[in-house]
């Protein structure tokens, strides 16, 4: 018997429509007016391990690994499994470090392009 860990080498939400819809909680979507500098939380299903030295992107999903292109580089500050009705989860806070205006290449693997 395995256990079941995601290695995340980025911060993948919902779009918050999910959450306006009900279905989604507001930790589990991007902000509606992401800012720079601003700190956020986050919940994700299962137990999932972040990069926590350096700036990663935020991409919006819309399940099963369907991925936008990056909406922001932001640094993850913190992250805490804990289990509820027997389903694990991950939450936790991360900071926006730049909002992305445009589709540019920013990230080359765990590089951010300046």
């Amino acid at each position: 018997m395995g256990i079941k860990v995601e290695y995340n080498p980025d911060l993948a939400l919902r779009n918050i429509e999910e959450y306006k819809k009900g279905n989604r909680k507001k930790e589990e979507c991007i902000p509606e007016n992401l800012e720079e500098n601003k700190i956020y939380e986050f919940l994700k299903i299962d137990q999932r391990n972040y990069w926590l030295d350096g700036e990663m992107p935020l991409l919006e999903t819309k399940g099963n690994q369907e991925l936008s292109k990056p909406k922001a580089s932001v640094i993850i500050l913190e992250a805490t499994h804990f289990k509820e009705k027997d389903k694990t989860y991950t939450k936790g806070k991360y900071l926006v470090k730049e909002v992305f205006k445009n589709e540019e290449i920013r990230f080359n693997g765990f590089e951010k392009i300046n």
